[in-house]
């Protein structure tokens, strides 16, 4: 999660039925408008609620899309946690993470259309708050199993483990996209065909042939 709460007391006073009607209301219209041009005002009515309830449990906008933020990152922390990575060297991980992406990113969309919004230059400010939080905790994982696997001898001595950690995360970040976004699924299909969207099979199976071609002694 975020380093701390963007909400205020009051918002963890109501129901938790209330609290996720008014986080979801929210980040489908951040998704759908981006940051800057969704409208409080319109979430609040949506939700049901009075602009001054509104900043009763918020203080900024940008408060409440950080708290959107947040709530997408505990849903990704339990899609990674329900991936099963016992007993499987780093090839076996990397793959069930892939396919751990493709499902994510299509059950929920949203979160990764508010997060391609806070990688805009023009939210840059916002950008910084939340990348790092995120970013590390894959970066962190993927640098601890490349060095397990050099020590197993799966990967080539030579490799320089934190760039090939920011291409792998790299990789998985916009198998994640092509998958929510119009442009990268246009994109996708420029590079791989037109039928990229409709077989997973073929995209896994490139992508851990170039990751084994890679890394593998």
């Amino acid at each position: 999660m975020l380093k701390e709460k963007r909400y205020k007391e009051t918002f963890e006073k109501i129901s938790q039925e209330k609290r996720d009607k008014i986080i979801q209301i929210a980040v489908n219209e951040f998704a759908g408008k981006g940051f800057r041009g969704a409208n409080i005002n319109v979430i609040a009515k949506k939700a049901g609620i009075s602009i001054g309830s509104m900043y009763n449990y918020f203080a900024t906008k940008e408060d409440l899309f950080l708290t959107c933020m947040d709530e997408g990152y505990k849903l990704l922390e339990e899609a990674i946690g329900a991936v099963s990575l016992d007993n499987k060297d780093l090839f076996g991980k990397l793959e069930e993470l892939v396919r751990a992406a493709q499902k994510f990113s299509r059950k929920y969309p949203e979160i990764h259309q508010l997060y391609l919004d806070a990688t805009t230059e023009g939210l840059s400010d916002l950008s910084k708050q939340v990348s790092r939080k995120i970013e590390n905790i894959s970066a962190e994982f993927y640098r601890a199993e490349i060095q397990h696997a050099k020590e197993q001898g799966l990967v080539r001595e030579d490799i320089d483990i934190r760039v090939a950690t920011f291409c792998i995360d790299n990789i998985i970040l916009l198998t994640q996209f092509s998958n929510t976004s119009e442009y990268f699924k246009e994109r996708l299909k420029i590079f791989v065909g037109e039928d990229a969207l409709e077989d997973d099979e073929r995209m896994v199976k490139g992508i851990m042939q170039f990751f084994r071609g890679a890394l593998s002694t």
